[in-house]
């Protein structure tokens, strides 16, 4: 995909360029937001070790909790994180527990490494836990065996969230940052944003950071110009059949 190059709008006098951290999202299993999108990957995270196989396969958007099941799962089963990259020892990490393998389809991996991992949770009566953005079907896997063992894993999809749940994590992410906005604030942004994660995530962080280089609260002024910014870049991105990569 073709990355668009946007200029920085020019800052008003007072403002200030606000450091740059990092939020860490509340990741236990009572800061999951759960909605109808959600239940059956949650449903399937809860059912372990009950699992219909050994080897399950959560995708969904970007920020759609693909990782909060993850580190909830990990909570539950004892998983270790592994990446099967050919420099590592996953498979034998496999057979002593279940592992985790988050992001599939945006790291680089081995094939005969995962190809070995999933016999080895199989042989070993463990569990495979995988999480990407797309379906392995789409992946580029050349290895015919590895795609066979990925067609016997179960899949589970998370959906874009419905106007309830798009309000409900737009107050997490606000949360998230120690922001506390009022309900009429998250009511006014809802019907204005695409109804996708991976925006209403990008709407609260340039609000946040508006809001710090004003030294000002969240007020529904400020959130129009954010929002209003999203759109004239959506709208530029259209004309020039430009999109931003993920």
């Amino acid at each position: 995909m073709i990355e668009s190059k946007k200029v920085a709008p020019k800052r008003r006098g007072g403002e200030q360029l606000p450091l740059a951290l990092a939020h860490e999202a509340s990741r236990g299993r009572e800061d999951l937001l759960v909605s109808g999108r959600m239940e059956a990957a949650l449903g399937m995270v809860d059912s372990w070790p009950n699992w219909p196989s050994p080897v399950v396969v959560i995708a969904g958007p970007p920020g759609s909790g693909k990782s909060h099941l993850a580190s909830i799962w990990r909570d539950a089963s004892g998983a270790r994180a592994i990446t099967p990259d050919g420099g590592s020892d996953a498979s034998a990490t496999a057979a002593l527990g279940p592992v985790i393998f988050e992001d599939a389809d945006r790291v680089a991996f081995s094939e005969t490494d995962l190809f070995h991992v999933i016999n080895s949770v199989k042989q070993n009566g463990t569990g495979l836990l995988i999480t990407a953005r797309t379906w392995p079907a789409t992946w580029p896997i050349t290895l015919a065996d590895l795609r066979s063992r990925l067609r016997a894993a179960t899949l589970v999809e998370i959906g874009e969230p419905d106007e309830e749940h798009l309000a409900q994590l737009i107050f997490k992410l606000f949360s998230d940052r120690q922001l506390h906005v009022d309900e009429k604030i998250v009511d006014y942004m809802v019907p204005r944003i695409e109804r996708a994660f991976a925006t209403a995530l990008e709407a609260v962080e340039r609000i946040d950071r508006l809001a710090l280089s004003r030294r000002s609260k969240v007020t529904r002024v400020l959130v129009a110009e954010v929002l209003s910014q999203l759109a004239a870049e959506g709208e530029g991105e259209t004309d020039t059949g430009e999109t931003v990569s993920q």
